[in-house]
């Protein structure tokens, strides 16, 4: 079944060449003991090895059942050496950091067999040594006897045609040889048994056949085969591959043998992620803590499209008082600014600017607040029943998918409960509890009054239909007030709470006070009043229907949007999510205005433009620094991983031999040390993430004993996921180098290293 065709073997040391071997023939029977005996330095080890596909051959062939190997590549010897030969050596050769029973495995998951199958034939394997009870000892656990006894497992676990042994008794004494020679023996009774010795006694008593070497050439063999004896037997030799997860778990073995170097390794790969860690971690809690300063300004900052455009240099100018901010007073004051905003600009917003804002993207704000210029028709009953109007008194709460979340963002409910309800109206006041007096004189209060005789008051929305009475062609306002507030027809509105600003903000500045209402009350109001007879009158006429005086297209587009018929707002505020956002919505804004006249822009306000600036400008800085501290941070980790990489190669020299002599591929080899690498970064990784998280502890408490800013450092969690991924990635490429290095080892000479 296997011959030898005028193989060739030479070494070259320097200028000395050593001829190993020296054109040797030799045939073998597919079942014999042959004993090959020779001194040292006759080329027996070399022959052994090229049997069995750990050295090549210079010229010559190796022909097994038949097939010649001269054309085999480094997959097909593999292949070979794991499928065909099973190696029992003089020194065992066991991996040392897995069990007996895993040594075995490793020769069946090179051969591809599933996982339940390769314990069954491993056990079955240890079972036919004598050997299943001590399965799950480490080879340092047992005796030579025994660990050679594991060796011939492995050897043959895969149920190999040749088995090949190099001096198997040469460590053991005589009894203990003895049990292997007999074990060996009786493996010969179905195989082709070739073993390596210089005891000739050993030799006459166990083999079937003795051939003996001296200096590269045979000079006896006691049974050669002649040539009437025939093989026509052929084989096929399967690929074989070790997969990442046994690699992992080899690798993970050998790590947790060493474990004080492999913390104090994983330790020292950590510092750079802990570093960057760090600064991510105070990156990331400023950015919230300004994140929560932007939404605050932006909050009190909204973006202000109004009718009129103002000088905001007057908002806010009022006469000296002695009332306190903020105080826990239950009374509303009046208060009275000192001058008036002055008109600037005229913006034309109709319904073309409004449906330009409808397709503004939802995700971008939080909320839409709206004046508009449709009256709503208020009766108020204090001592007498009053008339008054909303326009100009009342805006609408901000429109969002949340109102209450917008609101309690930005005030505090100080008196009564915020809901949706269209029928509940706020109050808001200013910091010193507050409201223009025109709006407590509207409510029917000359002067200051208490929160619990305001909230739960009671007015009532009149629809033009039962306002409006047709009079000869125009029509006149029904004045009989007590009359028209117990109309059933009529919307009945209550006062339900109480608002202020925030006490950190000033948002008074921007929205005044007065009264909010929600914004579906204006849709329910519109969408009755456009259907009422004066508006359907006057969109017929040219002609003003309550003073019977002609009017041009512009006036009767706003007497329109005054009776209810549409809903064109006096003022605008988009209140932006946050700054990113903020700038789309302005990119969006000005988009409307281009190319437009100067007189058709619709101008708007942008408050917080300078901080947005500021904001940048440090977050930028901080990418620079984050840049700069990462870019050194993979140079030394890579090169530190490299080293590490590096030094395990070295220590597992004869591992690399033996997973080559039961038929690891090359890329095998590399993904073994592949896997530590991997381990060790990703160790590395959460290592650095676990010693960052707690380092945090005390840097927060620095940061908010110098600064009163609390719980400024947190990591986040994205982010930590990112550095155990780049941990990992250093690593591997940094281990990449050594990996290759271990790969190329050659394994005869692997196999001797100690």
């Amino acid at each position: 079944m296997l011959e030898l065709k005028k193989i060739k073997k030479s070494y070259k040391t320097g200028d000395f060449i050593q001829h190993a071997l020296k054109s040797v023939d030799m045939k073998f029977r597919k079942n014999e003991f042959v004993a090959i005996l020779g001194p040292s330095g006759s080329g027996k080890t070399t022959l052994l090895n090229i049997i069995g596909g750990l050295d090549r051959y210079d010229s010559g062939d190796l022909i097994i059942n038949n097939l010649s190997t001269k054309k085999f590549k480094d997959n097909d010897w593999d292949s070979y050496r794991n499928n065909c030969v099973g190696f029992i050596f003089q020194s065992y050769n066991l991996i040392s950091h897995i069990s007996v029973l895993e040594n075995v495995i490793l020769s069946t998951t090179l051969s591809g067999y599933k996982a339940s199958l390769r314990k069954k034939k491993a056990m079955e394997a240890l079972d036919k040594v004598g050997l299943k009870n001590h399965m799950h000892k480490r080879p340092n656990q047992l005796s030579g006897g025994q660990m050679q006894r594991v060796a011939i497992a492995r050897a043959l676990v895969n149920d190999p045609d040749i088995i090949l042994a190099d001096e198997p008794t040469g460590a053991l004494d005589s009894k203990t040889s003895k049990q292997i020679m007999d074990l060996i023996k009786e493996i010969a009774k179905d195989k082709l048994v070739i073993m390596v010795t210089h005891n000739e006694d050993l030799a006459k008593k166990y083999a079937s056949r003795i051939i003996e070497l001296s200096d590269g050439e045979i000079m006896k063999d006691s049974n050669p085969i002649n040539d009437k004896e025939k093989n026509d037997e052929s084989i096929n030799i399967k690929k074989t591959k070790m997969s990442y997860m046994s690699a992992i778990n080899l690798s993970f073995k050998n790590l947790m043998t060493k474990k004080g170097r492999t913390f104090i390794t994983s330790f020292a790969s950590s510092i750079g992620i802990i570093g960057i860690a760090l600064i991510l971690s105070l990156s990331n809690g400023f950015k919230i803590k300004i994140d929560e300063f932007e939404k605050n300004a932006l909050s009190q900052a909204p973006i202000l499209i109004q009718e009129e455009t103002i000088d905001t240099s007057s908002i806010g100018k009022e006469k000296k008082d002695n009332l306190e901010e903020y105080s826990d007073t239950k009374t509303v004051y009046a208060l009275k600014l000192s001058d008036t905003p002055v008109s600037a600009h005229i913006n034309k917003i109709d319904n073309n600017y409004l449906d330009y804002l409808s397709k503004l993207d939802p995700n971008l704000i939080s909320g839409i607040q709206y004046g508009y210029k449709t009256n709503l028709n208020v009766l108020v009953k204090s001592d007498k029943t009053n008339l008054i109007s909303f326009l100009g008194i009342a805006t609408s709460l901000p429109k969002s998918d949340d109102v209450s979340q917008v609101i309690t963002d930005n005030f505090d409910v100080i008196g009564g409960e915020l809901n949706n309800d269209m029928h509940n109206i706020y109050l808001l006041l200013d910091s010193k509890n507050r409201v223009s007096e025109e709006v407590l004189k509207s409510l029917g209060y000359e002067d200051n009054v208490s929160f619990d005789d305001i909230i739960g008051k009671e007015l009532k929305v009149v629809l033009n239909d039962d306002y409006y009475k047709e009079l000869s062609g125009y029509f006149i306002p029904n004045t009989n007030y007590d009359e028209l507030y117990g109309n059933e027809n009529n919307i009945t509105l209550k006062i339900a709470g109480i608002l202020r600003g925030k006490e950190d903000s000033d948002f008074s500045n921007f929205s005044g006070t007065g009264i909010l209402y929600n914004d579906s009350l204006m849709d329910y109001v519109v969408d009755k009043n456009k259907e009422s007879s004066i508006v359907k009158a006057q969109e017929s006429k040219n002609i003003n229907v309550l003073t019977n005086q002609e009017m041009t297209d512009e006036e009767k587009e706003t007497i329109l949007s005054y009776l209810g018929a549409n809903k064109i707002p006096t003022s605008i505020n988009i209140f932006p999510k946050d700054f990113d956002s903020k700038e789309e919505i302005i990119n969006y804004l000005d988009k409307y205005n281009k190319d437009l006249k100067e007189e058709d822009k619709i101008l708007y306000l942008d408050q917080a433009k300078l901080i947005t600036s500021l904001s940048g400008s440090i977050m930028d800085a901080i990418t620079i620094v984050l840049i700069a501290f990462s870019s050194i941070s993979l140079i030394v980790s890579s090169i530190m991983v490299g080293i590490i990489t590096y030094t395990s190669v070295l220590e597992r020299t004869k591992e690399i031999g033996i997973l080559r002599a039961i038929g690891a591929r090359k890329k095998d080899i590399t993904r073994v040390f592949n896997a530590e690498t991997l381990i060790i970064g990703l160790f590395s990784g959460i290592l650095g993430i676990v010693i960052t998280n707690l380092l945090i502890i005390p840097i927060n408490n620095i940061i908010y004993k110098l600064s009163d800013l609390e719980g400024v450092a947190m990591l986040n969690p994205i982010h930590a996921i990112i550095l155990i991924l780049i941990s990992v990635t250093l690593t591997l490429i940094g281990g990449f180098i050594p990996a290759k290095i271990a790969s190329k080892k050659d394994p005869v000479i692997a196999l001797r290293t100690e």
